[in-house]
Formats: C-alpha cells, structure tokens, sequence
C-alpha cells in the first residue's frame, strides 16, 4: 500500500547567492566525504569504545553494523523523498540529522545509547547521500561540467573510507574516541547554512511514499545481512541464522511483488530493464564486496601482525587514496572520448589483479613486499570504476527517477560491502576454527607442561601460532573477496555494451 499526500508542482527554488558551481560542489562533496568517511573512522576507535562503554566483543559489531544496515536500508527511501520533497531541502534536513546524531553518539554514555545514535546516523546519511548525488543532475549541465562535478563527488567517496581510517587513527590517538563522531557535528552545521546559499533546488515531483516498499526493503536486506553475520558466529544451522535467512526471503519477496503493483514505488522496476544501468548495478554490487574486505582485512593484518599502530595503520592507506583520487580524475576527464566501458573493463581487472595479490598474503609478508602493491592496483581500478558505473546507472534516466537510480546505486554499494563482508567474514571464521585445531596440535606437541596448563586455562594460542590462525583466515577471505571480483570483470566486459555517455533521454527516461 502507498501511503502519503500527493503534492503538488513547485518551481525549483535557486540558490540565493546565485551561481557558485565551485561552492556548490565543494558542499555536495562534502557531504557525501562526511557520509562515507563515517563507515570507517569508527573502526579504529572500536577497541577504545569497548573499554568505555562495556560493549561485548560480540556486541561491538554492532557499532558497525548499526549504521551500514540503517544507511543502506533506507537509501531508496531517501531517494524518493528528495524527488517528491525537494533534493535540497530533504538534503539538508538529511544533514541535520546526521550531525545531531553524531552529536548524540559522542556524548553516549551506555552501548544502548551509542548504537540508537548509530542507527539515526544511518538515517541521517541515507537522506542526505542519495540527495547529494542527485543534486549534481540538477546544479550541473550536462556534459564535461556534469562529468567533472562525477568525478569530484566519485573521488571524494571512493576515498573516504581510507581517509576515515587515517582521521580515526589521529582523533583516537590525539583526543579521544568520542571525536571520531564531535567531527561531524561543525562540518554538517557548515554544510547545513551554506546549501541554501550556493545550491539550487530541485524541481519538486509529485507523488506518494511508498511505504510498505520501504519498510520491506529495509528490513529484507537488514535480515539476510543479519543472518551471515549470526552465521559466522553461530553457525549456518543456528536457529536463530535460519529464521533471520527465512525473513529475508519472505520480506524481499513481499518487497518486489509490492513494487510490480504499487502505482508510484520506491524503486522503479522498469529502471533494470536497461541492460547497461542493471550491468552498472551488479558491478558496483560486486566491487563494494571485494572494497570492504580489503579494507577491512587489510587493516587487521598491519595492526595484528605487522604490529603497526592506530595513526601509522592510517598512514598505511594514504597511498590508495592517492590512487583512487587520480584514477578518477583520469576517468571522468576522458569520459567524453572514450566512453565508460573501457575505464569500467580496466578497472574492474584492476580490482581483480588487487585481490589476487593480497591472497598471496602469508605471515611472512611485509608492508612492501604484498601490501602497499595489491592496494595500489585495488585504488587505481576503484577510482577508474567509480565515474563511469555512476554516469551509467543515471544516464537516459527521466529527471524525476533520477533520485531512484542514484539511490539504487547507492543501495548496491552499501549493502553490497555489508552482505560482502559478512559473507567473508564467515569465512574467515570457518577458515580460523579449522586452521586454529591444526595449530592447536602442533603448539601441544612442542609445548612444556606450563605451556599447555596455560593454555587450557585462557583458550588462547600464543605466537607464532595465533598469527598462523589470522593469516590463514584472511588469505581464505581474500580468496572469495576475487570471486566477487571476478564477477565485476564478466559484468564489465559481457553486459555492459554502452560506450558513449551522451545520448538522448526518451520520453520515458529509456534508452532507444
């Protein structure tokens, strides 16, 4: 059922300092630099947040968990509602949220606390990214002004999740744990004054929320995400893993059959007809997946083996955001000429050449010697990928869509990286249980009795062997990360046919 009042047409409002595309686009960036950078800067600080506010070892995902869920759950509906409301007003209102919420969550003083201000800061971002995005289409002419306005936007994403690292490592270290989240709330409230000043809003569109859409979405991808995480803990049988696997069918069954027949959805079906915007769909799926375990595992490796601290883990990822940032710029500068189908071929081998690499990853491996090289070729072939599958997945779409398809995009590269990492976090785990019993028998064999007293009491293997366990976890990981990579690569190469951006938009959005 749509639920809503219909709303009627309101010319778009300009910005009232006139135009600033400059401005404009550095406070869209911004924004979107904020959003993304918020998924990572709060890794580093996890340790120090346990300690804080009690939170279990199983628990403390949820940190994590609380905000991607919330945030990838609720872009589509945050899409909508910037067409129907207007982009720049659900656009600030998006910000506003998202630094109250990071306000909240600094100054938490239980884990309760915390994960509600996580799961409103998911809210916050999921209004703001999508309208951010969208509000390109509307502040830029197309062509080589919109391309370029891409490409800053798609660099800046692509590398805040590295910055974010690098800023967690030095506010954790600097101040405190409690910063990784103060840090927003100047930002957005600078954000929040200056969008009205240098943005123009969006023409408004009429129509109605399509509540049950949304609320089957969300809770579809929130329990098939939930369910491989309680998989990788409890077990593929574990009752409460089947049951949050059956949700999932049955809520994202509902959610497709609701959207077939509801007259304004939240997501346009008809938008995955066009075989290259589902191609740009899939391909982002796929490389958010392989994205989120090299970041992820990656970090584990130079903080638990190589023994790097916080702020020089940091450090560690400065060169891939170089890579990404570059890349992009190369990409969106030659769009017009080349068209997006070689940059999304190369950099989806790129990723694929990454990934292999960094399952070469074995305990004697150094930072040089099979870090810095995987992640380099992993940043060059994200940032190529990142203009040209979003100028894909919006091209000859019809104005008023333009919120759904960027939310979609959106959508796959959120859930994407949660249901990917999740997935390989899974095997990870079966990888260490079984890599962990055959250490367990060779440190018992060498071990003296005090050895092996201590060890039946704590659980715990020592060094070399525990480092063993994680080595092989990670290396297995990696392994599955090049299948979700592979398939990028197939996308690129075998569905996506369009290699000229500028075409004409069709009445009904669709390419002829």
């Amino acid at each position: 059922m749509a639920t809503s009042r219909a709303l009627a047409p309101a010319p778009p409002a300009p910005a009232r300092r006139g135009q600033h595309p400059g401005i404009a686009l550095t406070v869209i960036a911004a924004t979107q630099l904020m959003v993304v950078l918020d998924i990572t800067i709060v890794n580093i600080a996890l340790p120090h947040i346990q300690q804080a506010l009690k939170f279990s070892t199983t628990d403390l995902s949820w940190v994590i968990n609380a905000y991607t869920l919330t945030f990838g759950g609720l872009l589509l509906l945050g899409g909508r509602t910037g067409d129907i409301l207007g982009r720049r007003r659900v656009f600030i209102v998006g910000v506003l949220i998202f630094s109250l919420a990071s306000l909240l969550g600094g100054v938490a003083q239980s884990s309760a606390w915390l994960l509600a201000a996580r799961s409103l800061q998911g809210l916050g971002g999921a209004i703001a990214s999508p309208t951010a995005l969208a509000l390109i289409a509307t502040n830029f002419k197309e062509g080589p002004e919109r391309n370029h306005a891409f490409g800053v936007y798609s660099a800046v994403a692509g590398a805040g999740g590295a910055v974010g690292v690098l800023l967690g490592g030095m506010l954790t270290s600097w101040l405190s744990w409690r910063w990784v989240l103060f840090v927003n709330v100047p930002i957005g409230i600078a954000i929040a004054l200056l969008a009205p000043l240098y943005i123009n809003e969006s023409e408004k569109h009429p129509g109605r929320f399509d509540l049950t859409g949304a609320f089957t979405a969300t809770a579809g991808m929130v329990s098939l995400v939930f369910g491989f995480i309680r998989a990788s803990e409890h077990g593929w049988t574990n009752s409460v893993t089947l049951t949050a696997f059956s949700a999932a069918v049955v809520l994202l069954a509902a959610f497709l059959l609701n959207e077939r027949r509801v007259q304004q959805p939240i997501t346009p079906l008809h938008l995955l007809r066009n075989r290259n915007r589902s191609g740009a769909y899939g391909l982002m799926l796929c490389v958010a997946a392989a994205m989120f375990s090299i970041f992820f595992f990656i970090t584990l490796f130079v903080q638990n083996i190589l023994g790097f601290s916080p702020l020089r883990a940091g450090f560690a990822f400065l060169p891939i955001s170089v890579a990404i940032v570059t890349a992009a710029q190369i990409a969106a500068r030659n769009q017009v000429r080349f068209g997006p189908k070689p940059f999304l071929v190369t950099g989806s081998l790129l990723v694929t050449g990454g990934v292999f690499w960094a399952t070469r990853i074995d305990l004697h491996t150094t930072y040089l010697s099979g870090i810095l090289g995987p992640t380099l070729l992993f940043g060059f072939g994200m940032g190529s990928i990142f203009v040209p599958v979003t100028l894909t997945a919006v091209s000859r779409v019809a104005p008023h869509e333009t919120g759904a398809a960027t939310s979609m995009l959106n959508t796959m590269q959120q859930v994407g990286g949660s249901l990917g990492l999740s997935i390989l976090v899974t095997v990870y785990g079966t990888a260490s249980r079984n890599e962990a019993r055959q250490q367990v028998g060779k440190f018992l064999q060498q071990a003296t009795p005090q050895q092996a007293a201590q060890f039946r009491a704590s659980g715990k293997l020592p060094a070399p062997y525990s480092s063993e366990v994680l080595v092989h976890g990670i290396a297995s990981a990696f392994a599955l990360g090049l299948v979700f990579a592979a398939l990028a690569v197939v996308i690129a190469v075998f569905v996506i046919k369009v290699r000229r951006i500028e075409l004409p938009v069709s009445p009904s959005g669709e390419g002829t």
